[in-house]
């Protein structure tokens, strides 16, 4: 790869909907910083995968975007590597009940930390680099910002304030940064603890109130990510969402 090809660091990289973007990405001539906290193995895996069609084109980076001493790091990992960075893919995500009786102080941390607090402190570290090279930044945020999901309030407000940081940051940023955001609907079912409450009847009843009445893949946010970075450079502020139609 020469110096002209972009740099992307993506948060969350080492699985499913970060794990596809990373390949996507990469096969349009991208080169990768791929960001894990726990998903270590995974991420290096990917890194080597990667790496065998095209040498030293990706790197890995750990941390725990709710610690926001931790973040700097992550921008200066991909300075240092490839001299660049101009792009910006917020992934990273914690996803969990959290009903209205049962929210810890820890709770908060996590799902605020993960989905608005580290995309605000990595877009700041990150601007003045994008500003060099008029980069992007492009915030997966999630149909249920505005469409809340019972017994889920916090990640809901998460989410909801990435979007208006979507938005703020457009304004904060312009006119030489883009910062735009797209929001999944029913993509990559939730795993862990989540995953007990979408049983295949949950399943079954979440595509039904879809237009297109089945789910999507990671690939279609991939692609729509990949869209927003290097086919749309008029499209700024703007939220995608990419759930089959269910949000009208």
């Amino acid at each position: 790869m020469t110096t002209e090809q972009p740099v992307i660091l993506i948060t969350g990289a080492a699985r499913r909907v970060g794990a596809e973007t990373g390949r996507i990405l990469h096969a349009a001539g991208a080169r990768l910083v791929l960001h894990y906290r726990n998903s270590a193995d995974e991420a290096e895996a990917l890194a080597a995968e990667l790496n065998a069609t095209c040498p030293g084109s990706v790197v890995c980076a750990s941390a725990d975007l709710c610690d926001a001493t931790q973040i700097p790091p992550l921008v200066s990992a991909a300075i240092e590597k490839f001299g660049r960075l101009d792009a910006l893919v917020n992934n990273a995500s914690s996803f969990y009940a959290t009903p209205i009786g049962s929210i810890s102080e820890a709770d908060w941390q996590d799902l605020i930390g993960s989905n608005l607090k580290g995309p605000l402190f990595l877009a700041q570290a990150a601007a003045p680099h994008l500003r060099k090279v008029r980069g992007a930044i492009v915030n997966i945020t999630d149909i249920h910002a505005e469409f809340p999901l019972k017994n889920y309030p916090l990640y809901c407000a998460a989410k909801a304030g990435l979007l208006g940081l979507t938005r703020a940051l457009a304004l904060e940023l312009a006119p030489e940064v883009r910062v735009n955001a797209v929001a999944p609907g029913p993509i990559a079912w939730p795993e862990g603890a989540a995953a007990a409450d979408f049983d295949m009847a949950a399943r079954n009843a979440i595509i039904s109130r879809t237009l297109l009445q089945h789910e999507g893949s990671p690939a279609d946010i991939a692609r729509t990510v990949r869209f927003l970075l290097f086919d749309a450079p008029y499209v700024t502020g703007q939220v995608i969402n990419v759930d089959g139609g269910r949000g009208i």
